[in-house]
């Protein structure tokens, strides 16, 4: 018997059921890790639909159809500098390094190709023109993930393996040319090529794009945008620059002697006469230079005409203009021939000068 009073309750119950459906599905949901990759290419999303029927009151065979498809593989790979700044290198310099993220952005596997390479001319990644090339460019994987490039890294020309929404560390390793001055900017690129990660230690051929219509196997589509200057959308590559800036001590030095005293006039306007004691102000300045010089070591070759003064040597002089003043014992005489006075001012910081002092008489 048909009873209305019944159709509300079973309405309502089927409401209630579907929320609880709901609820159990956004729980679900929100369960589930989130990957910027999306789903694993080459997986297989299979849908299935059921049908349930009555022929009268009689319950009939359920019927079902499903359908499936294949992920296609979408090829997206970011490469950013880490870090903000140039990076402050002196003439010479070895081992200077520049640090960048290789990130996997796509939903599968790959090996990337690395080439590091540099500007000619132009402006480099922090401002200012490129005008000069490091030398020895070496890559390394950061295999400590330290961020730290040490000697526990390893040497690379690729990233092997990369897993999707993974991100690898590497770093530029260079050595600054002599002879740079304060000012000089060398720029350094960073490129990420992506390969098929066919075989674990051996770098997979250039992944190429699916031409045409979408297939029934796994297709290849890429996604990389242009997100750095001179980037190329769409073309399964990315790169970044980054910087060497050259701060250099700027040394001068002059050379300047003074007559202390004579035989006949004593120190009274004394003459450059033999017996003459003669005193020798050597003046070392870093005034224009933007980086500290360290180990600074002065030679002075006598002439043959002269006699070196025992105990004369006086290093980390005060200087005004050329003449130095004070100062602390030290150095060294070797009578050779030739004989050569020495010492060390050590280090001459950015506007500083240093005097080397010591005296001679007329042969």
């Amino acid at each position: 018997m048909w009873r209305p009073e019944l159709i509300g309750l079973t309405m309502t119950r089927t409401k209630r059921l579907l929320a609880s459906a709901s609820v159990l599905a956004v729980a679900a949901f929100a369960a589930s890790p989130a990957s910027a990759a999306g789903t694993a290419a080459g997986s297989t999303i299979t849908n299935t639909v059921t049908v349930d029927f009555k022929v009268g009151t009689v319950s009939q065979t359920q019927q079902s159809a499903s359908d499936s498809f294949t992920v296609d593989r979408k090829i997206n790979l970011t490469v950013s500098e880490i870090g903000s700044a140039t990076t402050s290198v002196s003439p010479g310099q070895t081992a200077v390094v520049t640090a960048f993220s290789v990130t996997n952005a796509s939903n599968a596997t790959l090996d990337f190709a690395l080439a590091a390479t540099q500007l000619v001319g132009g402006t480099a990644a922090h401002g200012g023109t490129d005008n000069f090339n490091v030398s020895n460019v070496k890559m390394y994987v950061d295999t400590d993930n330290n961020g730290t490039f040490n000697a526990g890294d390893t040497q690379v020309t690729y990233l092997d393996q990369v897993a999707a929404d993974a991100s690898i560390t590497v770093f530029v390793v260079a050595d600054v040319p002599l002879g740079r001055s304060t000012g000089d900017v060398a720029d350094v690129r960073l490129t990420a090529t992506a390969a098929e990660a066919t075989t674990a230690g051996t770098l997979g051929a250039t992944v190429t794009q699916t031409v045409g219509a979408n297939t029934a196997a796994m297709d290849t589509v890429f996604a990389d945008t242009a997100t750095t200057n001179g980037n190329v959308a769409l073309d399964g590559a990315a790169f970044a620059d980054d910087d060497y800036t050259v701060l250099a001590a700027a040394l001068t030095a002059t050379k300047t002697s003074k007559i202390i005293s004579d035989p006949i006039n004593g120190s009274t306007n004394p003459k450059m006469i033999p017996g003459a004691v003669v005193e020798y102000c050597i003046a070392v300045s870093n005034a224009a230079g933007s980086a500290a010089a360290t180990s600074v070591n002065i030679s002075d070759t006598l002439p043959a005409q002269t006699l070196f003064v025992a105990g004369s040597i006086k290093v980390n002089a005060t200087v005004s203009g050329t003449t130095c003043s004070g100062g602390a014992a030290g150095g060294s005489y070797a009578a050779g021939p030739p004989a050569v006075v020495s010492g060390t001012l050590g280090t001459i910081n950015p506007g500083a000068s240093s005097g080397f002092v010591f005296q001679v008489s007329v042969n």
